[in-house]
């Protein structure tokens, strides 16, 4: 057993019993955004989110405690990604990243956005032209220190 094997596990129920994201993020009581990524094992589930996504996608206890364990970050198995919709993401900071890192140093000095201390917000925007997606992403600001 992996927490890998326990994400395809996720990942079967889910689609068997027709489950939507937002409807299993309500059962754990987070963010749609955070319990996907718990949930295709990017995060580390308490016990007691462990034993809602247990009674969800009928899970056993080792994949409980598979839930539990501190996952290895990154879930890209290439430098480039070659899904179309994550490497349009990838595009995104090829071509805006360093005016975005321009416009934080800009603002708030010389420091990172934290992927740590951090939310995201993905909704849908009706657009009469076609419906778009609207992504919201927070981080703290961490400024580098002087010593």
């Amino acid at each position: 057993m992996s927490r890998l094997a326990v994400t395809e596990k996720i990942i079967a129920a889910k689609v068997s019993k027709g489950l939507k994201w937002g409807e299993i993020a309500e059962a754990v009581g987070h963010s749609k955004e955070w319990v996907t990524a718990l949930c295709l094992g990017q995060m580390t589930a308490t016990a007691e989110q462990a034993k809602t996504l247990a009674r969800l996608f009928d899970l056993g206890e080792d994949d409980q405690k598979w839930l539990q364990v501190v996952p290895s970050k990154g879930s890209l198995s290439t430098g480039v990604p070659t899904d179309p919709l994550i490497y349009r993401l990838y595009e995104i900071v090829n071509v805006y990243g360093t005016s975005i890192k321009e416009l934080i140093h800009e603002e708030f000095g010389d420091g990172i956005m934290s992927a740590i201390d951090f939310s995201m917000d993905i909704t849908r925007e009706p657009d009469p032209k076609g419906d778009r997606v609207h992504m919201a992403l927070s981080g703290k600001f961490l400024p580098y220190k002087t010593y």
